[in-house]
C-alpha cells in the first residue's frame, strides 16, 4: 500500500473514464462537479461506488474522475471499472475480492453497427410479396 496518487482507466461502450485515487476523506469530483450533480440517478451512484463498498474503503479515498463519451450508464460503468483498477493498483491484495465480485472484467458489449440494406443493425425492411 502506498500513499501516492494512483491512476487507472476504465471503458464501457463508448465511454472512457480516467480516475485518480488518493488517500483522503471520501470526496468525489467528476468532471469538476460533485458525484451527486454529475450522476443524479442513485442507481448510477451505486454502480460507481460499488468497488469501494466491496473492499470496505468507503470514505478512505478522494477520487478525481475525468469521463467522456457515451451516456450516463456507459459512463457509470467506465468509472466503476477505473475505480476497481485503481484500488488494485493501490493494494494488489484486493484483486481476488474485486475479481470475485466481477468488478475487474471489462464489459465487451457495445452497439452493433448498422448493416447496408437494413434500417438498423438487425431489423429488416418489411417484406412485400406483391
Amino acid at each position: 500500500m502506498t500513499d501516492t496518487p494512483v491512476q487507472a482507466v476504465g471503458r464501457r461502450k463508448s465511454a472512457v473514464a480516467r480516475v485518480t485515487l488518493r488517500p483522503g476523506t471520501g470526496r468525489w469530483e467528476v468532471n469538476g462537479r460533485t458525484i451527486e450533480e454529475y450522476f443524479p440517478m442513485p442507481r448510477h451512484r451505486d454502480v460507481v461506488a460499488r468497488p469501494l463498498g466491496v473492499v470496505d474503503a468507503d470514505g478512505s479515498y478522494d477520487l478525481l474522475v475525468r469521463v467522456r463519451g457515451g451516456g450516463q450508464t456507459g459512463q457509470a460503468g467506465a468509472v466503476q471499472l477505473a475505480v476497481a483498477r485503481a484500488l488494485v493498483a493501490h493494494d494488489p491484495d484486493r484483486r481476488s475480492t474485486l475479481r470475485s465480485h466481477g468488478l475487474l472484467t471489462r464489459d465487451p458489449r457495445s452497439v452493433e453497427r448498422k448493416k447496408p440494406g437494413q434500417p438498423k443493425a438487425r431489423k429488416r425492411f418489411q417484406f412485400s410479396k406483391r
